[in-house]
Formats: structure tokens, sequence, C-alpha cells
């Protein structure tokens, strides 16, 4: 069953802390700057709405555990490298950091409109962790967006 406080928090609480940053913040670890980091989230809700899809990545044979990662409380350690980032970020794709939030409050209500159509037995494939389920990607997505929280120090 989804844990409808990590959605709640996904759908509210996240944009709200995001918008405390004024974009020229150092993060704690990784390259990405603020409007950088929310763009790159933006992309992860649309990996798990479907919308962007990348072929599996993962050893087939490791996904147990990586899936008992995703459900477990453990968190992504600081500087965990993305397979797919390149070492210099992409450059920003929107005029501002108040349209990078913006769009990814649009594309967070994608995510919950395109898994009120689905079934609880449906997947969407990331390319990390294998075939997720909605409340395994609402899971992923609560974990990373605090990962980035604590990375520009928004959160503890």
């Amino acid at each position: 069953m989804v844990d409808q406080t990590k959605l709640s928090f996904l759908k509210s609480n996240f944009p709200q802390l995001l918008r405390k940053l004024k974009g020229d913040e150092k993060p704690q670890w990784g390259v990405l700057n603020p409007q950088q980091m929310i763009e790159h989230f933006g992309e992860s809700v649309m990996l798990a709405s479907g919308r962007v899809q990348i072929p599996l990545m993962a050893d087939k044979e490791k996904l147990p555990a990586l899936k008992a990662f995703v459900m477990s409380d453990k968190e992504f350690k600081p500087g965990t490298k993305n397979p797919i980032m390149k070492d210099v970020p992409a450059p920003v794709k929107f005029g501002s950091i108040e349209t990078a939030i913006q769009k990814l409050e649009k594309a967070i209500s994608i995510f919950d409109e395109t898994w009120k159509i689905k079934s609880e037995s449906d997947y969407i494939l990331n390319p990390f962790f294998g075939e997720l389920n909605f409340e395994e990607q609402v899971q992923l997505l609560h974990k990373h967006a605090r990962h980035h929280l604590k990375q520009f120090g928004l959160i503890e």
C-alpha cells in the first residue's frame, strides 16, 4: 500500500522546500547547482511516470537486493553516482529556478495522474532498480527527494 505521507510530501512539502533555494547555493556534494538538481529530479519523476524510458542498466541478478534497498529506510549515500549523468552537468533547460519548480510540480501531477489509471499490479521500468510498482516508485522518489534536500542543506 502506498505511503500517503510520502506521496503528500512529494506533492506539497518538497516543492515548498525547493522554493527556499535562491539558485546560487553550493551543494554539499556533487556537481549540480540547485536548478540543475530540480530539473534532474523532474526527469526522474517523468521516468517514474513512464513518460521517459531508459533501458535497464542494472545487473538482473542484483535486482532483488536493489529493490530491497528502495523499500528500506536506508538513504542514498552522499555523492552517489548516477551512471547516466555526465561529470559535467547538462545546462539548465528553463529560464529560472521558479520555472523549473513549476515544471517539477507538473511532472509530479503527471506521475499522480498516470498511476491513478494504472492498477496496483502495473510496473514501470527504472533503469537502476528494475520494474517498480506505484508504491515502489513513490518510495524511490521520496528517498531521492530527501537525498537532494540534504545535498542543499534544506533538511537534516
